[in-house]
């Protein structure tokens, strides 16, 4: 049984042990070289809790630690949480007393010993009877209550060290007035940030001062525009004792009033002389003042104030004294009240642009870097010192859709509203802020010219520019409204922010057209939608939102080009920039209206085309992916061209179908022209009393009857007149010379006229083929072939010797050679050789008298 509980023993002990071990915390220290770091346990804290130093043998436990060896050491505390039970302290020493100190850096490691809670101690020496100088870089110290703590946990604390003991100057945190402490002979600096909080100190800079006249010197810039600082004796609360002078050096900005206030003032029970207070303002002013005496007020440049002590009993409160200097702008402001409360949802918006101007700006009476003026409010606004050109005015008016009335008219006309005439500040911008209801689109139209969207290449030149973003912060583009201008509409999915500002003129309260035709339609699944028709001369741009920025991950934008008739689209990529993508694609693509129509399309790893030509309406879509690195930004020129058609064959068809009717035109020219001078061929037939009917040809004179002889005779021999009847018996085929072509025209016989009835033809109608005249000798001459029914008619008189004079043929009662026929005498004519014989000849269409054709036989 005690075997037993022996065992159990030694296992209870050997599992504490194991505990114990597995509760120790282990850490590497190695100093800086002069620094020593201190590891104290606080007070009334873990108890059981210890600090070891090094491993093995040599190890080395004790309540705290101080290593002042520049080398690896390991420390190792006995306890799961350290943090709670140890602090640590850094100390390093600056001595400035054997050599020169100039400027030396301070600041403190900021990444070791974050569990614990941390102190940074800096002792400070330099020779007696002189100062050490601590430079503060902006935005400097402001001092504060020792009761109270810094906002982020960094508290600075400067003591002294003098022969009555330590004096504490004070208590300091970060972002303040206080550019420079200066204090006698020997002091400490030091800073307190507790465990878990990142240290981000404010370095400062050590150095040798002046000879000692004073314990201590403090150098304030006071802020420009109002402000008010409050400053603390040494051992304020507690009290100052010895007899000791302190002194603030205050730096004034010019335009600036000042005013000094004692506040909390404990006086000491003086042992000798009494406690002053003596001012410096400038280099020449001077003056003494008791510390219950009225303090300087509303004073200009800068001063220095120095308190001096008395040697005071210990027993008793010493010296404690709260000073505070307020800093205000003098001169006389220029006041003026802004009311918007009938102006729904416009506000204003008022700051100093120029950081060095010595402009003060009031709302209701309360200083303020910047002055807004909510809606629906009304203000009263004070400006001193205030160049108008150094202030920027901007009013922001939001609109939440347009009312019922509005929509019927086609949308909310957007115009700057008239401001207070008294507000003598130029509006440099002006903000709508349109939001939509219900998942709705918001549509925008220029209401007088088009749109043109500024870029690089093609910018705005305009007296204003309208910035165009999404509610997000997304721009989608700068704009003008332009004669240039080829956008028509914009859609824009969701709230919509519009800006407008001048860039010729110098106040936008001037204006007082309408900038934009405001109204709502449905949702749209594109971010944006342009409505765009470009320029019949000139190119138009056509940039992505954000350019030359890349577009928003994963958005979808669009435009519609209309392409006018007769004309063609030249749609080029001119700058193109490609992300690596995360997730999804970039795509662009170009399709016509038409449905039918092809579409081309483009994703980030595919290369462009350099120019796309389109004949009629298009789309141009660009959606962008997730990107991983890069951006998709896209910038596209579009060129109207005139459309040509393929004229040369046209003009060949034509130049044809003139050539074909010139020629049919001369055709029907020559025809009607040979036939106009042809001369009639009136056939004629002569009866044979011993021949056979026939039809002539055309025996024609070679001239008119008027140009020719053929019917002139010289003589008329017997022989000639009376020859046909010595050989009356012979056939007439046979007469010497009596008949040529078949017609008798060298002999005169007297004609007594027609008979009663003619012998009936009895040869067929063959014989009077052409064919058949062929023997004859005569020239081919045309002649319609009579048709085979067609018989001679008989003369219905009967024949009369033709050798009588009394025949008379009625055919020849018109012809010329009937006035040779007479019952006189009868005179013997001639006939020369070259008339014995006719031959025909053409005559010309402008013979005024022609040669009569014989007509017919019937």
């Amino acid at each position: 049984m005690m075997g037993s509980c022996v065992v159990r023993l030694l296992i209870g002990l050997i599992l504490l042990q194991i505990h114990r071990i597995s509760e120790c915390h282990k850490i590497e220290v190695t100093p800086d070289s002069g620094t020593k770091v201190h590891f104290k346990k606080k007070a009334g804290e873990g108890l059981d809790c210890n600090v070891c130093k090094d491993e093995g043998p040599s190890q080395t436990c004790n309540s705290d630690l101080e290593l002042t060896e520049a080398r690896p050491t390991i420390v190792t505390f006995n306890c799961s949480q350290p943090g709670n039970v140890f602090t640590v302290e850094i100390n390093q020493k600056i001595d400035c007393s054997p050599t020169a100190c100039s400027n030396i850096a301070v600041h403190p490691d900021s990444t070791r010993f974050l569990e614990f809670s941390r102190s940074f101690t800096w002792d400070l020496k330099v020779q007696p009877n002189e100062m050490f100088q601590l430079n503060f870089p902006a935005p400097g110290m402001r001092q504060i209550k020792p009761s109270e703590s810094c906002p982020d946990k960094h508290t600075y604390t400067i003591i002294t060290y003098q022969r009555s003991g330590p004096n504490s100057i004070g208590t300091f945190c970060r972002n303040g007035t206080i550019s420079r402490i200066q204090t006698l002979f020997k002091g400490r600096v030091s800073l307190e940030v507790p465990k878990d909080i990142d240290l981000n100190p404010s370095d400062f800079k050590v150095s040798r001062g002046p000879d000692a006249r004073v314990l201590v010197v403090v150098d304030v810039k006071l802020p420009r525009g109002l402000s008010s600082t409050d400053f603390y004796t040494p051992h304020y609360g507690t009290g100052h004792y010895t007899a000791d002078k302190f002194q603030w050096n205050f730096a004034v900005e010019p335009m600036q009033n000042f005013t000094v206030l004692f506040q909390h003032y404990t006086p000491p029970e003086c042992l000798n002389n009494k406690v002053l207070v003596d001012y410096t303002l400038g280099d020449k002013t001077s003056f003494t003042k008791g510390p219950t005496d009225v303090q300087p007020t509303n004073k200009q440049g800068d001063f220095s104030l120095t308190l001096t002590n008395c040697e005071a009993k210990r027993k008793v409160p010493g010296l404690s004294l709260n000073i505070n200097v307020e800093v205000f702008r003098g001169g006389t402001p220029y006041l003026c009240t802004v009311d918007l409360r009938n102006e729904e949802g416009l506000s204003l918006q008022i700051e100093n642009k120029n950081p060095k101007s010595y402009c003060e700006m009031s709302l209701n009476s309360v200083a303020q870097e910047k002055i807004v003026v909510p809606a629906g409010t009304k203000a009263d606004l004070s400006f001193l010192d205030c160049p108008v050109e150094d202030l920027r005015l901007t009013a922001t008016k939001t609109i939440d859709g347009p009312s019922a009335s509005s929509r019927a008219t086609g949308g909310t006309s957007l115009t700057i509203p008239p401001l207070d005439p008294s507000l003598h500040v130029p509006l440099h911008q002006f903000t709508w802020l349109l939001r939509v209801l219900d998942q709705g689109t918001v549509e925008l139209t220029s209401p007088d010219k088009n749109l043109q969207q500024s870029v690089p290449d093609k910018e705005c030149n305009e007296r204003v520019s309208l910035l165009i973003s999404e509610t997000d912060g997304s721009n989608i583009g700068q704009f003008c409204s332009s004669a240039e201008g080829t956008i028509k509409k914009i859609q824009i999915k969701g709230n919509v922010s519009i800006s407008v500002t001048p860039k010729t003129i110098q106040d936008l309260s001037q204006e007082k057209g309408s900038f934009f035709n405001f109204a709502m339609s449905p949702e749209i699944n594109e971010n944006v939608i342009y409505t765009v028709s470009p320029l019949v001369s000139g190119s138009m741009y056509l940039a992505t939102p954000k350019w030359p920025d890349g577009m928003s991950p994963s958005s979808f934008i669009s435009w519609i080009v209309s392409v006018p008739q007769e004309h063609k689209a030249e749609l080029q990529f001119t700058n193109v920039s490609q992300p690596v993508c995360d997730s999804g694609h970039t795509l662009v693509s170009v399709r016509t209206l038409d449905p039918r129509g092809q579409t081309l399309s483009w994703r980030e790893h595919q290369s462009f085309d350099n120019t796309v030509v389109q004949q009629q309406s298009f789309y141009l879509n660009m959606s962008n992916c997730n990107p991983k690195s890069g951006r998709f930004a896209v910038l596209s020129k579009v060129t109207l061209h005139k459309e040509t058609k393929n004229f040369l064959s046209i003009i060949l068809a034509v130049v044809g179908v003139l050539l074909l009717l010139l020629v049919i035109t001369l055709i029907v020219v020559c025809v009607i022209r040979k036939r106009k001078n042809k001369p009639k061929t009136n056939r004629s037939s002569i009866f044979l009393p011993r021949g056979k009917p026939f039809l002539p040809g055309n025996a024609t004179f070679p001239k008119s009857r008027a140009d020719n002889e053929s019917h002139v005779y010289a003589t008329i021999d017997d022989p000639t007149v009376y020859g046909h009847l010595a050989h009356k018996n012979q056939p007439s085929e046979v007469d010497n010379g009596a008949w040529s072509n078949g017609h008798q025209v060298d002999t005169y016989r007297p004609f007594t006229g027609p008979s009663d009835s003619f012998p009936s033809a009895k040869d067929s109608s063959t014989e009077y083929s052409i064919e058949g005249r062929a023997g004859d000798g005569d020239a081919y001459q045309p002649f319609l072939k009579p048709p085979n029914t067609f018989n001679l008619q008989r003369p219905h008189s009967p024949l009369v010797s033709q050798g009588s004079l009394g025949f008379e043929d009625r055919r020849m009662m018109h012809n010329e050679l009937h006035t040779f026929k007479s019952f006189g005498d009868i005179n013997p004519i001639r006939l020369s050789a070259d008339e014995s014989r006719l031959q025909p000849q053409v005559e010309s269409d402008t013979d005024s008298n022609t040669e009569p054709e014989y007509e017919e036989a019937i």
